[in-house]
């Protein structure tokens, strides 16, 4: 190889970020003993919120999850981490398990991908009126 496609390589892989990360595997979801523990990220775990714990991805990504059983989705924001596992690609809170269909399960084969950020909408800028600017009199 030469320093040309070394600096290509590294330069690609730094910035493409996880907004092109994509798994297939198998997901789990937390036992309801863990609500309300502390999570890698500092926030306290609920199991009615949409979250999840992965071993890599960066905190507040959202990620989308598919259930390949039923073709179900949920969309989760990753909030904790997980041991890198090559059975598991993701750990659910219980509602994202409820909304996927796989509490019965307990664990499903699953497909993630990176939802990406919608870019912020800037409003439309405000029109003054003539009869704003002009002195009453």
């Amino acid at each position: 190889m030469n320093l040309c496609s070394v600096v290509l390589f590294f330069l690609i892989s730094v910035f493409s970020g996880p907004d092109s990360f994509t798994a297939d595997g198998k997901a789990s979801y937390y036992a309801d003993r863990f609500h309300g523990q502390r999570t890698a990220s500092g926030e306290r775990y609920d199991k009615t919120q949409l979250t999840a714990a992965h071993a890599s991805l960066p905190f507040d990504t959202k990620v989308q999850v598919t259930n390949l059983k039923n073709g179900k989705s949920v969309v989760v924001r990753i909030n904790d981490r997980m041991a890198a596992s090559k059975y598991r690609v993701i750990d659910l809170s219980r509602a994202a398990a409820h909304e996927i269909g796989m509490i019965r399960d307990g664990t499903v084969t699953v497909s993630i991908a990176v939802v990406p950020d919608e870019p912020a909408q800037q409003d439309a800028p405000v029109a003054v009126s003539d009869a704003e600017t002009k002195p009453q009199l």
